[in-house]
Formats: structure tokens, C-alpha cells, sequence
């Protein structure tokens, strides 16, 4: 009987052992090797390491007389000149007789093809100036004479604005708002009821911590002058009911107790806030003018414009909600404020406004999506008018600059191609008066571009995250190509294996809308195994994920790749930079951010046998963090392990801006309660890591203890590492550390493996 139990124990460990083996056969193995290699496609080890030209420095004359750009090769990097006049490209200066000079001038070693600055600032045809370890230098590459420069120290008060003329300068003092003389340093006192949290003259800092309870703030102080300095403008910032958010660290060396910081943030639905109200001063008389504008939370106060040659003023007013907007033109003279137009929103209105003025036209420009996208619109300001400057089926994304002497603005827009990817970017330019846009890009690409002073210029960075970046110059008549300047080299990498990620598309939950996304393979791919996928997630909806440019290839994806994952980006529905209609897919409905990933992910799995639909894991940071927490939370038996880090897990507990943009003003709790993570606590199944900075003064840490003790209650297993001394980002050895534990978590959780935590001791491979 006692032998038959030894064998049958004996037996028993065979079959475990075997069972190990086989997992391990399956798995594979992640090696220190493996690691290693994951390490060298990290951004720091690639960006002009093993990839050259990954972005180019340059920059343009001031009279816009030619542009300098930094080439970089594996075995120098170079300073190119363009010249404009005479189309002539050619090496800004003698790299050997420099090096030598300010090897000279330092006294330490200098190499002609590794000089130790990377930008330089053309002063004339001859002379540039650049800068060696805060030292100052100005370099006449014909005469070779090298003369180090004394930065400019000009004293003046910690706090003055001066006024255009240079006649005064505003300053505040004892929470009141002050102007003094310039020529005979009087003052004047042109508020007087300021005191502690009801100041003049400066606004709220959204990071502002205060040491302890009633600890100081920074003074923030800031007023606007009006272009012909007879009037200035300031707002009062009222704090005295404001609510707090606090935060202790633990982390310093010094201290054997916890530090106590506090700021000031509203949440969604607080009626305690920081308040702002803006004041107009008349400097001649100096009082304050009889305008009436209402107080508005710091979250959105008016944005304010002066108008060059009128003493009046143009104002943006976005109440809170952010459901509505309206401009309104301010008659100083009279104190009238008499409002121009408006629009309200079902859902909300774009973030980022415009408001550019053509005084000389009278007229100003402003975006709207009331046709469905986001376009540019021109207001009369004589007539009342308003005209579509752009029209059609894509998004205006920004103003780049507006011409004011040809009534050019130009901008970057999606193509209205059908075939066009909507994410990818063209440089255009309409006239504010109307007419035809003139595109000046090719829709087939993403491009970056940078504008000359005089605007007949542009630097063009052309690329997708498939294909390398090229990098022209171009002129803004009509997009000619002038000289080509540089290309990121990828040759040390393709040596290595590397392939660039795979754009991808996928049907969205309506059954009929493309949605796009990118995958990550690692540099050892074999198309007849299984790759676990992990989505790197951050559905926003105030930005969007998809790479649109190559530099996007190299932000930490493929390194987690490498350990032999499939990664994945990707933008479903409820994403900023589509339609309209697109974007409000999300409005009071942010739970469900995740549900066009899961379907992505599926349809990638039904087309490629190389993705493995049973192992998918997701991280995210900040909003992303959200995401990766409520994937397993809102589908837990799709996505099997998260890491979520500095999380906003209950938008209750973020800061007002953006949740109630989203999710609605007033706040309904019945809302907010349902796509709230530290709710839905209990639907956890597979493998989480919550990860926060104990300092983080943007999503407070409160969150996720409050997500930590709900999981507890609900008795499930999880990970979960604070770190004491990080705000939202986390520095040096903290991201390192972090890394490692994101890539050891999904290691272990999704291949089954063990992590070779000390593998770092060798040297990375290059």
C-alpha cells in the first residue's frame, strides 16, 4: 500500500513536470536576451542612435532669407543652409575650424562631426549665435572670429508687465493691482478691496500646490495691455470658497512624517470653485470702466482680444457645461458689451476654439461645427455676416497662421479624399475674404510642416507610421517641392529585423463606419504562432490614438512587442478628429469607449491566425488608465490582464473641465455612478495592476484607493504599487521601475512566464 502511494506521488510530479513543459514549449521562453533586445527599441535607444533624422532640427532666417536644418548620420551630425535668393544648399559653415575654435575658447575637446549644440539662431549672412552649456556664443563664419556673449540680464520688476509704449508697468502688491510710471515712478492704486484669495491681477495655476493648509500659492500674477496702452485688463480670482484636494508625500529623505500639500480643484458638479471676473482699467483716469461681464469658474473664463486700432475688445464665452459659446464685441468708451453670435450644442463644443482678427477687414475668424465638422467661419463685423471659409467632409484641426497682409490663413486640415486617412494631416490655405481652398500637401501622407516668417515657405515632414519621415522645402503658392532636405534613415534597424507597425482598419459598432488602427510585431515574428495582443489604450475623448506620423512608430510599442506580444492602437468611435457625429459617440456614454477595441481586435483575430483572441491584455495612463481598468471591468471575458496607471477611475473625483464636457452639467450621479470603475468593482475576473504617483497633483491618487478598497471589499485579487514621491508623470529610475513591472505583469499574466527581473545588469543591446 505504501509503494502504491509513492508511485502514485511520483507519477502525480511526472505529470506536472511534463504539464510545465509542455506550457513552456508552448509559451516559448522570455530570455534576459529577449529583454535586452526590448530595451534597445525604447525610445531613448533608438532617436538618432539606430534611427537618424528621427525628427530634424531647423529653423528659418528671421528675414526669411533661407533656413538652416541639423542632418544626422551614424557617423556625424551637420548644420545645411538653404539659401532663398539663390536656391543654393550648402554646409552652413566649416565644421573643423569651428570645433577648433571653441575647443580653444573652452578648453576641452570638441569633434568637428559631434559639436556640442544642436541649434543655432541666424543673426545676419554671415553670423549665427548658439549656445554650449548655458554659455553663450556668436560665431561670423566668414571672418572665424568666435565671440562668447553675456546673456541678456535687463533688471525689471519679478512681477511688472510693462505697457506697449513703455510708459508703465502694472504690477500688484498686497493683493491689489498697481500701475507705476516708468519715467517718474509714481504709483497709482487701482483696486483696492484685494486680500488673501480675493486678488487681482492673477489667475488660478492648475497645479498650484501650497504646503500645508495655509500654505502660499504662486502669485500668478498677469494683466493684458491693450495695444495703445490707454487701457489694461485684469481679472479678480476669488478663492475663499473654493474647495480643495490634498496630498501627502512621504518620500522625503529628511522628514519622518508625512508632508501636507493641498490645491485648489473643482469636480464635476462642485459649485465651490475658483471664480474669475475680468475688470477693464482706464490708465489716464485710473479707475476701473463701468463693464459687466458675469464671474465665470477658472475651468472657462472669457478669453479676451483686443482690437488693434479701436478701444474695444473682442470676447470669447464658453459657459460652463461647455453646451454654448458666444463672442461679443466690448465698446470701452461706452462700456457696452453687445453680443455677436452664439451657438448652442445638444452635446458640447469643440475644445480648442479660434479667434483670429483681420481688423483691417473687420472681420474675424472663429470655428464652428454646426455643418457637422469642424470648419473655419468668418464674422462681418460691420454687417453682421457670417461665411463658411471651408466646407466638405473633413476636419479643420488648427490655425497655423494667418497672413494679415494677403488675408491668407493657413491651416491644417484631414483631405476630403474618400480614399484619405481622416487622421492623416495637409496644409492648406483659404483666404479670409473666400473662395477655393488651396491644397498644398499630398493626401497620401501625414504632414508636419513649420512656416517661414514672410509665409512663402515651408518645411514639409511628410511620412505615415509605415513609411520614414522625408523632410522638404516647399512653397506655400502652390506646394512645389523646392529641395528635398533630409530622410530618417531606418538602415541600422531593418539590419536588426524591424518592421514598421501594420495600419489596419475594422468596422465600427454601427456595422458601417471604418475605424482605424496600428499593430506592433516583434523584430522575431513568426506568422505560424499565436501572439497574445495587448491595447494601448486611450480613448480621450479630447485626442485620439492612431500613429499618424512615423515618429508615432517608436512611443514604447514595439519594446513591449519584442517580448513576444502583438500591440495594438486603435480609434473607435467617440475619438476627438472625425466628424462631429463621430465624436459625440461618447457623450454620457464614455463606458463604452472600449467596445469598438474589442471588435477591432476580433476582426484582426478572424483575418490573421497569428492573433490570439483568448489572451488580450490592455494598458493605459491618466484617462487611458480609466480604459484599461474598465475593459475588464465592462468585459471581462475578452480582455484577461490590465495595468492602469495614474487613473481617473471615478470622474467624479477628476478635475470639472473635461468630465462635464463629456458627461454632462449638471452632474446626474445616476450618469456618472454607471461607468464609474470603483462600482463596477465587482465584475472583476482576470489580472489588474493598478499603478499611482503619490504626489499627483492632476489625477488625484484618491481614486485609486477608493477603486483599491472596492475591490478588497468585493474580495478579488489584485496588484497594486504606489509610488510616494511621482506625480502624473513619473521621472527617470520611477518610469524605468514601472516599466519593468508592466512588462514582467504581462509576462506573467498572459504568456504564463516568469520575468527575469535582473536582466539589466548586462549590456543593452545596440
Amino acid at each position: 500500500m505504501l509503494k502504491d502511494k509513492f508511485f502514485a506521488k511520483i507519477w502525480s510530479l511526472i505529470a506536472v513536470l511534463s504539464l510545465l513543459s509542455v506550457q513552456s514549449a508552448v509559451f516559448g521562453q522570455v530570455s534576459e536576451d529577449d529583454c535586452r533586445r526590448a530595451e534597445s527599441f525604447l525610445w531613448e535607444n533608438i532617436a538618432q542612435k539606430k534611427v537618424y533624422n528621427l525628427w530634424m532640427t531647423s529653423g528659418f532666417a528671421k528675414d526669411s532669407s533661407g533656413l538652416w536644418y541639423l542632418e544626422r548620420s551614424p557617423k556625424a551630425k551637420t548644420f545645411e543652409w538653404v539659401d532663398f535668393k539663390t536656391g543654393e544648399s550648402k554646409r552652413l559653415f566649416d565644421h573643423d575650424i569651428l570645433a577648433d575654435k571653441l575647443a580653444e575658447k573652452t578648453g576641452n575637446e570638441v569633434k568637428a562631426n559631434k559639436l556640442p549644440f544642436n541649434k543655432v539662431e541666424i543673426i545676419s549672412n554671415n553670423e549665427f549665435s548658439f549656445s554650449v552649456k548655458g554659455e553663450k556664443y556668436q560665431y561670423n563664419h566668414i571672418t572665424g572670429e568666435l565671440i562668447e556673449k553675456s546673456e541678456d540680464s535687463e533688471e525689471s520688476s519679478s512681477e511688472g508687465i510693462l505697457s506697449p509704449d513703455g510708459k508703465w508697468e502694472a504690477f500688484s502688491k498686497e493683493y491689489n493691482l498697481y500701475i507705476r510710471s516708468v519715467e517718474s515712478e509714481e504709483e497709482f492704486q487701482l483696486t483696492f478691496d484685494g486680500k488673501k484669495g480675493y486678488e487681482y491681477a492673477t489667475y488660478y495655476g492648475w497645479y498650484d500646490l501650497m504646503k500645508g493648509e495655509g500654505g502660499k500659492r504662486s502669485s500668478r500674477f498677469y494683466v493684458d495691455w491693450s495695444p495703445d496702452s490707454k487701457y489694461l485688463q485684469a481679472d479678480l480670482c476669488d478663492m475663499r470658497s473654493a474647495r480643495k484636494m490634498y496630498l501627502l508625500d512621504y518620500s522625503q529623505d529628511t522628514l519622518y512624517r508625512p508632508e501636507l500639500y493641498s490645491y485648489f480643484r473643482g469636480s464635476p458638479g462642485d459649485t465651490s470653485m475658483v471664480e474669475m471676473t475680468p475688470y477693464f482699467f482706464d490708465v489716464e483716469k485710473r479707475k476701473a470702466l463701468p463693464i459687466e461681464l458675469e464671474k465665470r469658474t477658472h475651468i472657462n473664463n472669457y478669453w479676451i482680444q483686443w482690437l488693434e486700432e479701436s478701444n474695444n475688445a473682442l470676447v470669447l464665452d464658453r459657459k460652463r457645461g461647455f453646451k454654448s459659446f458666444s463672442y461679443s464685441l466690448i465698446d470701452l468708451s461706452s462700456g457696452i458689451v453687445k453680443e455677436l453670435y452664439g451657438e448652442i450644442s445638444d452635446t458640447n463644443i469643440p475644445e480648442g476654439m479660434e479667434m483670429i482678427v483681420f481688423e483691417d477687414k473687420n472681420k474675424f475668424v472663429f470655428f464652428s461645427e454646426k455643418s457637422g465638422w469642424q470648419h473655419l467661419y468668418s464674422y462681418d463685423l460691420k454687417s453682421g455676416k457670417i461665411k463658411a471659409l471651408t466646407q466638405g467632409d473633413f476636419k479643420v484641426h488648427k490655425v497655423l497662421k494667418a497672413d494679415k497682409e494677403t488675408g491668407k490663413i493657413f491651416m491644417l486640415a484631414s483631405s476630403p479624399e474618400k480614399d484619405a486617412n481622416p487622421y492623416h494631416r495637409q496644409l492648406c490655405h483659404v483666404n479670409i475674404n473666400g473662395g477655393k481652398i488651396k491644397w498644398l500637401t499630398d493626401y497620401k501622407f501625414n504632414h508636419d510642416v513649420k512656416l517661414s516668417p514672410d509665409n512663402r515657405y515651408f518645411i514639409d515632414a511628410l511620412s505615415t507610421v509605415e513609411t520614414p519621415t522625408e523632410y522638404v522645402l516647399r512653397d506655400t503658392k502652390s506646394g512645389k517641392k523646392i529641395v528635398d532636405l533630409a530622410v530618417t534613415d531606418i538602415s541600422k534597424l531593418e539590419a536588426k529585423g524591424w518592421k514598421a507597425p501594420e495600419s489596419f482598419t475594422a468596422v465600427a459598432r454601427d456595422g458601417k463606419t471604418t475605424i482605424y488602427g496600428a499593430v506592433w510585431k516583434p523584430s522575431n515574428f513568426d506568422p505560424n504562432k499565436k501572439y497574445p495582443v495587448i491595447d494601448h489604450t486611450y480613448s480621450g475623448p479630447h485626442t485620439q490614438m492612431y500613429p499618424r506620423n512615423f515618429q508615432r512608430a517608436f512611443w514604447g510599442e514595439q519594446a513591449l512587442a519584442e517580448l513576444g506580444f502583438l500591440v495594438v492602437k486603435i480609434d473607435g468611435m467617440g475619438t476627438n478628429d472625425r466628424s462631429k457625429a463621430f465624436h459625440d459617440v461618447s457623450y454620457l456614454n464614455m463606458g463604452e469607449n472600449l467596445l469598438d477595441h474589442k471588435l477591432a481586435i476580433e476582426q484582426l483575430a478572424e483575418k490573421n491566425e497569428w492573433v490570439d483572441v483568448d489572451r488580450v491584455g490592455v494598458y493605459g495612463h491618466s484617462a487611458g488608465g480609466y480604459d484599461a481598468t474598465h475593459a475588464m471591468l465592462a468585459y471581462p471575458d475578452f480582455f484577461k490582464a490590465a495595468v492602469s496607471s495614474s487613473a481617473d477611475h471615478d470622474f467624479r473625483m477628476e478635475k470639472a473641465w473635461w468630465p462635464e464636457m463629456y458627461m454632462g452639467w449638471p452632474v446626474e450621479d445616476s450618469v456618472y455612478n454607471a461607468i464609474s470603475n470603483v462600482t463596477m468593482a465587482e465584475n472583476l475576473k482576470g489580472k489588474l495592476m493598478l499603478v499611482h504617483g503619490g504626489m499627483d497633483e492632476n489625477v488625484n491618487p484618491s481614486a485609486t484607493f477608493k477603486l483599491a478598497e472596492a475591490l478588497i471589499r468585493a474580495d478579488k485579487d489584485f496588484d497594486l504599487l504606489i509610488m510616494p514621491s511621482q506625480d502624473h508623470s513619473y521621472d527617470d529610475y520611477h518610469s524605468k521601475y514601472f516599466r519593468k513591472r508592466l512588462w514582467a505583469f504581462f509576462v506573467k499574466n498572459l504568456k504564463g512566464e516568469k520575468f527575469p527581473w535582473n536582466y539589466g545588469e548586462k549590456e543593452i543591446a545596440q
